[in-house]
């Protein structure tokens, strides 16, 4: 186990480098004085209006430098200074001049490959000299310094661009952000097409700089206070508790219960572990599949029901994609698999892509008979009791049919990919075109809000316990949306309950820095984004956790909501916050999850989080420092 800490920041030097021409000592000041440009934004200990004043100061000098009448030759249209990071995330790691006067262009994709092609079809291509050529896309993973005329991102390597004025590092930004908006929707960006793609509700989204921040500030006095920041304490942030091998390996699912016992699921069987304040220890115990055919009937979902004895897997249909056909139901005190469902509607076979329970803690209830499911275009409950309320005698039943309690299916192309419940009932679905709707606990058929997505797919939703918060998990970025309004007549609000009319705060986004991006590895991608685990009224989730390749990354919530975070400051669109702390194993990460709020110990913050991977399972405790 080990941390990583983005090194980034570190000093821009190309003094090491002998492919490049001596300049003479005027010219050569000149980059020593950019070189303390790329100081770290967070190592500073210089007040903040001390920090500023000296920005300010150097960057009228550098102006003044690049528009002096004595410069040998003048800068090429869109100059830019081009540095490439080498070394990794070890000691050596450094910036390298790469090029030192070179300049860069948008140009469309057909373009780029044929120069008389007058399609205007093609995407808009990122080219920079002759050492760079990236689409633009949130692959880029492009990290924002407006304070220092710089920007960095991914390209087979991690690059950064010193632009010269701050007039030249604005239109950079302009630039790439209307050439993304237009790879991603086919529009051009203008104000009419943000509107027709996001709504005219949605000025967040559309406006960010000009969108409602105070309900983000507001949020802690609408509907309950979050915790106060956690005392610094001389320890390390993550401490490793527990770590054993995973029986049999293969593990596939990890699903963690609030009472005694947490499971691992792999291609053998159930495997049973036993909770502790410091994390989980295996028991030994595990339900095995039986017949030959476990390959195919590896569940793919486990979801723990009536006080946790019980546990509904679902596996799915065909290798590849995840939609099922059948349940099947196992009785965790005796072992045995008790039962399979079948999904039916109006006496016809369908599938689910996923199930969850009714609320965020009734597999809590003992008396449990309700679970939801979602297909492709299906939201619905679905009830263990026969039509006439009487509970079937799962163990003589043959192949009971699920009864569909109450749902909608939607004619038209909803593409719902994952869900997740509030404490109350209410449901949060993402879906492939990147919208997540919201609908309340009496209603399926209508969702109260739909926010629209950012161009990327929601791969997985969770949603807090009182649904003031959101976080839907993209391939290379997480989307917090913060949920309240305030109604017609002053009542604070979620989405849930009611249409968010036009005060709605603009999304914030959770994404990996460059250097850490390149690190995970370019075929990785986010998974799994989680709030830490709460069932009580009134407790407030304290962090946020994600999985990308070998990594867990942990937010501190209370961090990303502060909208006065440094991360913050100087940036064009959406909020992104860069401050997290990751957990590197020795294997790709299955799932990383946050026990019970109950398994949280004195001395800690938070209770234990617990990562999966295919051969081990880890218990790994925070301490009370803050991250960031």
């Amino acid at each position: 186990m080990g941390t990583s800490q983005s090194r980034e920041g570190l000093e821009v030097t190309d003094s090491d480098s002998d492919d490049y021409e001596h300049e003479e000592d005027k010219e050569k000041e000149e980059e020593d004085e950019d070189h303390e440009q790329y100081k770290d934004s967070q190592a500073s200990s210089v007040s903040q209006s001390t920090q500023l004043d000296e920005v300010d100061a150097r960057l009228k000098a550098l102006k003044l430098k690049y528009q002096s009448p004595s410069s040998q030759t003048p800068l090429p249209k869109n100059a830019v200074k081009l540095y490439l990071h080498i070394g990794g995330n070890t000691p050596n790691a450094k910036w390298i001049l790469s090029d030192k006067r070179t300049s860069y262009a948008f140009v469309k994709s057909n373009e780029d490959e044929d120069e008389n092609d007058e399609d205007e079809g093609g995407e808009w291509v990122l080219k920079v000299g002759s050492k760079v050529r990236a689409r633009v896309s949130s692959e880029m993973q492009l990290k924002m310094f407006g304070d220092q005329r710089r920007v960095d991102f991914v390209s087979n390597g991690v690059w950064a661009l010193k632009f010269p004025t701050d007039e030249s590092y604005r239109k950079f930004v302009t630039e790439f952000q209307n050439c993304m908006f237009e790879n991603v929707y086919g529009l051009e960006s203008t104000e009419e097409n943000k509107v027709k793609v996001y709504g005219k509700e949605f000025i967040g989204w559309v406006k960010p700089e000009a969108a409602d921040d105070s309900v983000w500030e507001d949020a802690d006095d609408g509907l309950g206070k979050s915790p106060e920041p956690a005392p610094v304490r001389p320890r390390e942030d993550l401490i490793e508790e527990f770590e054993e091998a995973a029986n049999g390996g293969g593990v596939q699912t990890l699903t963690l219960g609030a009472l005694d016992n947490s499971f691992l699921l792999n291609d053998t069987g159930v495997h049973v572990y036993r909770n502790f304040n410091r994390g989980i220890h295996g028991k030994g115990v595990a339900v095995k599949f039986n017949g030959g055919n476990s390959r195919q009937e590896t569940p793919n979902k486990a979801l723990l029901m009536r006080a946790e004895t019980n546990m509904m897997l679902m596996s799915p249909l065909t290798d590849g994609k995840p939609n099922a056909s059948k349940l099947h139901q196992l009785d965790i005190e005796t072992g045995k698999i008790v039962t399979e469902w079948k999904f039916e509607k109006d006496g016809a076979d369908i599938t689910m892509r996923d199930i969850t329970n009714d609320t965020k803690g009734s597999q809590l209830d003992p008396s449990e008979s309700t679970f939801l499911g979602l297909d492709d275009n299906r939201l619905c409950q679905w009830d263990m009791r026969d039509r006439k309320g009487i509970v079937q005698n799962i163990a003589t039943a043959s192949s009971p049919v699920l009864h569909w309690n109450q749902g909608h299916q939607f004619s038209r192309g909803t593409n719902f990919q994952c869900f997740a419940t509030t404490g109350d009932g209410s449901i949060v679905v993402g879906s492939l075109d990147g919208k997540i709707r919201l609908y309340s606990k009496t209603s399926m058929r209508q969702a109260k809000t739909a926010f629209p997505g950012l161009g990327s797919p929601i791969t997985s939703v969770d949603v807090t316990f009182d649904g003031k918060w959101v976080l839907g998990t993209t391939d290379t970025y997480l989307v917090l949306i913060c949920t309240l309004f305030t109604d017609k007549d002053g009542r604070t609000k979620t989405g849930f309950s009611g249409r968010m009319g036009n005060r709605i705060g603009a999304p914030r986004l959770l994404k990996l820095t460059p250097l850490d991006s390149h690190l995970a590895g370019a075929g990785n991608k986010f998974h799994g984004g989680h709030f830490s685990w709460v069932t009580e009224n009134g407790k407030q989730e304290r962090h946020l956790v994600a999985t990308v390749g070998k990594f867990s990354v942990i937010w501190d919530f209370q961090q990303v909501k502060n909208s006065a975070h440094e991360c913050y400051r100087n940036q064009q669109g959406l909020k992104s916050c860069y401050c997290y702390k990751i957990l590197l194993k020795d294997e790709s990460i299955v799932e990383s999850r946050f026990m019970h709020d109950k398994f949280a110990v004195s001395d800690s913050p938070e209770a234990p989080l617990v990562v999966a991977t295919p051969m081990k399972v880890s218990s790994i405790s925070l301490s009370g420092k803050r991250h960031g």
